[in-house]
């Protein structure tokens, strides 16, 4: 599989006299409910796996198997999120920056700079710089896709038991023709973000 060099952004960094550099990305900021989550990893420098790169463009098993050596070889890693109530209160745009700002506090190393993926840092309190689709141009912010995307699905698929009648376990929450149906004839239940339901 053809993929750009992840390492090109960071490496510039580096030899601008950068040394810690944490990833930052989410997942979840479409779906109807449940959380938004974030993650923040610091990878080894030049560190590479087979398939790494944004989480969409990689498959649920490949991603899983990602999820697992990250975690195993990051310097640091950590997943944070925000919940519906909090989606809610405050909107997605910031809940998405909370989560992500929790990523990177809950590091066990303090990064000397988050990459984060987009176009908006309000209220990332760490020196931070945007990319605009960073998970597929720096190998930090995809291993965070990948840590968000796992996290966010294994959280939905809990959520399903919890809650049968909305098949999470097939849509993961987003706002599919199957999720609006089992909406108008269930109605929202505690996960569901009420500010996301106005078609009802």
């Amino acid at each position: 599989m053809d993929r750009p060099d992840l390492w090109i952004i960071e490496n510039a960094r580096f030899a601008q006299g950068i040394e810690t550099i944490c990833g930052v990305d989410e997942a979840g900021a479409g779906p109807l409910a449940g959380r938004v989550y974030a993650a923040a990893v610091i990878l080894p420098r030049e560190w590479d796996a087979p398939y790494l790169n944004d989480s969409k463009k990689v498959t649920e098993k490949r991603r899983d198997v990602l999820y697992e050596k990250i975690i195993g070889d990051a310097v640091a890693w950590s997943v944070a999120w925000a919940d519906e109530k909090e989606i809610d209160e405050i909107n997605i745009l910031n809940a998405r920056m909370l989560a992500m700002d929790r990523a990177i506090k809950g590091l066990s190393v303090k990064p000397d700079l988050a990459l984060i993926d987009g176009n908006r840092s309000v209220g990332i309190d760490c020196p931070n710089e945007t990319v605009v689709k960073g998970d597929g141009k720096s190998a930090s912010i995809a291993a965070a896709s990948i840590l968000a995307k796992v996290s966010r699905d294994r959280y939905m698929l809990d959520m399903a038991k919890e809650y049968p009648q909305y098949a999470f376990e097939k849509h993961k929450g987003y706002p599919t023709k199957l999720h609006y149906e089992r909406l108008r004839a269930y109605g929202p239940c505690p996960i569901h973000r009420l500010t996301f339901l106005k078609k009802l």
